[in-house]
């Protein structure tokens, strides 16, 4: 049984916050002798791994052996970890601590030297990478189901981060699918771990338990990437800024970074204290579940910078007072404006982007002589790029932006590349924005999501989109003609591995495009992604509305996939 709702302050406390919290009362004292015991268990067929590890329902989770199956499945695909470092945190949404308690204890039985844990079993996604890489872990296992709803009705997730940081490859990842299916037993030690409350180290069988500050390593990596004094200056000459964290793992982070040690103002961080069930709010950072602070900028206008980070931390949303940017183009735009920033000087070497990403990253690439990559959709697909010096940036249309400097999506680190380019120009988001688009073009660009249609329906469409791959170049639609149809494979440039059928692809002659992909990071149903891209060079039209500017599209893509039809549909769940 998961321990009672709770709430998690980082430290250092301020005076009257209690982060005690304690360990769920059927674990608190170690069973004697301290033995490592082998369970007898069955596969459960359900535990293949997807874009971002394995994500179920928490009522999935919390079935007998469901939870060690899997964490022993990962175990049983590493080789060479006896004595090694292995990093373990969550964002703290319910499940996390219990979940957490059971990987130590597992992870001491199958010969782990040393574990580094976030305090209160708290550790952001990308400050996880940043951890796994500081330390020289031999991997991590990172608890989160990202931006999807939390608490006891919620979902939960768990992923294995390889020693580069990053999400584990396919090749792991299938690995752990195929140990899944054929495991007949887990290893787990006679006894629990202390207080994952307090700093400092303790013994769990033969391994060390070192609980870490768990935005400590992270702000540090921050300040040696971005000028804060720059951004300092920014806040004291009366700049104002909002940003919500959606009472997810951000929330510590941002306190300390942005109010403690960069000035802004108490208050602007909101709903800071990361809560189990995410305060019952959708810890997705877009304009419809962050609808706090889009009232705040959109609306109101209250304040110069608006932005929101997800439940993990991996991903941002950046707004301007009543001005909304979107990922593509604030990709292209730190891409445009690396110099600025102290630790980008050095130059950009290559972009990188999904493939549902728009092209706006790609103009700046060809106009400042860097390389640009077109990856399928997962962060685990720029690791390689990353690794091998290949890229510099990447940014994935799903509000997710990063560089060389871990192997993950960091909310919280755009955020600060965004102050940090607003501290040096001294102009407005939007003033920025639009001085790209007349540099460049602008690409209206959008998303509609459809969540929690019928699988067999969504599946349905996609297979009847396929079918006419054959059919579909060369006919016309409202004035567009296809010129190219196929499903998206990706040959990587450094390994040479492949990966098929990534998303459909419906391209026409004047560039713009339709991209329809099924989600993996749902619990429920699919989600059925439509991407829709249209270049504009004419400055004189760059003030439409994108919904507007892409009404045509938005028509074309019902007609070739049936949508409203196969979905039962009149209109998407969420547009960004």
């Amino acid at each position: 049984m998961d321990p009672v709702f709770r709430v998690w302050t980082p430290a250092p406390p301020r005076a009257g916050a209690d982060a005690s919290i304690p360990l769920p009362t059927t674990e608190r004292k170690a069973r004697s002798p301290m033995a490592v015991t082998s369970v007898a268990t069955k596969p459960f067929s359900d535990q293949k791994p997807g874009t971002s590890g394995l994500r179920k329902k928490v009522t999935v989770f919390q079935q007998p052996h469901y939870l060690e199956n899997f964490v022993q499945s990962i175990f049983d695909s590493l080789e060479g970890f006896q004595g090694k470092t292995l990093v373990v945190g969550g964002d703290g949404r319910y499940h996390n601590r219990t979940a957490i308690v059971t990987i130590l204890r597992m992870a001491a039985a199958n010969g782990f030297g040393r574990v580094l844990v976030g305090r209160g079993g708290i550790l952001s996604t990308p400050a996880a990478s940043a951890v796994i890489r500081k330390y020289e872990a031999f991997g991590g296992i990172v608890l989160s189901a990202s931006h999807n709803p939390g608490g006891p009705d919620g979902d939960f997730g768990i992923k294995y981060n390889i020693m580069n940081g990053g999400p584990a490859p396919e090749k792991v990842t299938d690995a752990i699918f195929a140990n899944s299916r054929k495991i007949t037993s887990y290893r787990i030690l006679d006894a629990v771990p202390g207080s994952l409350d307090t700093l400092g180290e303790s013994r769990l069988g033969g391994m060390t338990v070192a609980v870490i500050d768990p935005v400590a390593d992270y702000a540090e990596l921050m300040g040696n990437l971005f000028d804060f004094a720059a951004i300092r200056k920014l806040f004291a000459s009366g700049f104002t800024m909002r940003f919500d964290a959606m009472h997810a793992v951000t929330g510590p982070y941002a306190t300390e970074i942005l109010e403690r040690q960069l000035g802004a103002p108490a208050g602007t961080v909101m709903n800071g204290i990361v809560k189990e069930d995410f305060g019952g709010g959708h810890p997705d950072p877009n304009l419809t579940y962050a609808e706090e602070l889009v009232e705040i900028m959109m609306h109101r206008g209250e304040a110069d910078f608006g932005a929101a980070s997800d439940g993990d931390g991996d991903r941002n949303m950046v707004l301007g007072r009543r001005f909304f940017i979107t990922p593509s183009d604030s990709l292209a735009i730190l891409a445009d404006n690396a110099a600025l920033v102290p630790g980008y000087r050095g130059g950009v070497v290559g972009v990188a982007r999904s493939m549902p990403t728009s092209a706006a990253v790609d103009r700046v690439a060809k106009a400042k002589g860097f390389g640009c990559y077109e990856t399928p959709t997962g962060w685990k697909f720029f690791g390689n790029l990353l690794d091998a010096g290949k890229a510099t940036l990447c940014g994935e249309e799903s509000f997710g932006t990063g560089s060389n400097h871990v192997r993950e999506k960091d909310g919280l680190w755009a955020v600060l590349f965004w102050l940090n380019i607003l501290a040096v120009r001294q102009e407005s988001v939007e003033a920025i924005a639009k001085a790209h688009w007349r540099s460049y073009g602008r690409t209206f660009y959008s998303r509609h999501d459809y969540e929690e249609v019928e699988s067999n329906a969504a599946n349905g469409l996609m297979d009847a989109v396929k079918a006419g791959f054959t059919t579909l170049p060369g006919q016309i639609f409202e004035g567009r003609e296809v010129v190219m149809a196929d499903d998206f494979a990706y040959t990587d440039p450094v390994d040479g591995s492949e990966s098929r059928n990534q998303g459909i692809r419906i391209g026409f002659r004047d560039g713009s495009r339709i991209v329809l992909r099924l989600s993996g990071t749902g619990t429920k149903g699919a989600t059925l992604r439509v991407y829709l891209e249209r270049y504009e060079p004419d400055a004189s039209r760059h003030g439409l509305d994108a919904q507007e500017a892409l009404a045509d599209l938005i028509r074309i893509a019902d007609q070739i996939a049936g949508i409203r039809q196969r979905t039962g549909r009149e209109r998407p769940t969420v547009i960004t």
